[in-house]
């Protein structure tokens, strides 16, 4: 059974100053030149592959690690490779400021947990930091400084029954 509440390290994704890399699109996710590889299983060594100064997190990523991220995140195409190749390297959710509404939408309907929290830039949170989030509340906390890092919107109904199935094509329509 997949848990409502994960723990995990975090990487913030942010440029050389710092702050929150903001329109991150799926071409700087998986970028189109691998766009021919089917084989979810090999996508994550190109998960920010076209992301200036991000180009070897496939090569630092650890299973069970969370990403936090800038507004519109995934903003672009509709290419599920680009919520996919995290899914390869198994991350366990992404929390960002906002996201592209079909990001958005393909990764809820794989089931791959999304979260927004309006207020990332204002936390005092930093790679590496261990953090706690409940899907049902939307709580954030670091673990590693003991601090709440933000609220996060959290799930949907529809959203939580998508996440405990799997994807959107094992919900049952009965329930």
């Amino acid at each position: 059974m997949k848990k409502t509440t994960i723990e995990g390290r975090c990487w913030i994704i942010s440029d050389s100053q710092g702050e929150l890399i903001q329109n991150i699109d799926t071409d700087m996710i998986f970028h189109n030149a691998h766009l021919a590889i089917t084989d979810i299983s090999e996508m994550g060594k190109y998960a920010f592959g076209n992301l200036d100064g991000w180009q070897d997190f496939s090569e630092k990523v650890q299973q069970g690690d969370i990403i936090l991220a800038g507004a519109n995140f995934g903003a672009g195409s509709s290419r599920q490779q680009a919520v996919d190749c995290f899914a390869a390297l198994g991350i366990q959710a992404i929390i960002a400021e906002s996201f592209g509404a079909i990001y958005y939408r393909n990764a809820v309907n794989s089931g791959f947990p999304v979260l927004i929290a309006e207020n990332l830039h204002n936390a005092k949170i930093v790679s590496g930091d261990k953090i706690r989030i409940n899907f049902e509340t939307g709580d954030l906390l670091n673990l590693s400084k003991n601090e709440k890092i933000s609220d996060a919107k959290p799930f949907s109904k529809i959203q939580h029954e998508i996440y405990l199935a799997g994807s959107l094509f094992n919900v049952n329509p009965g329930n």
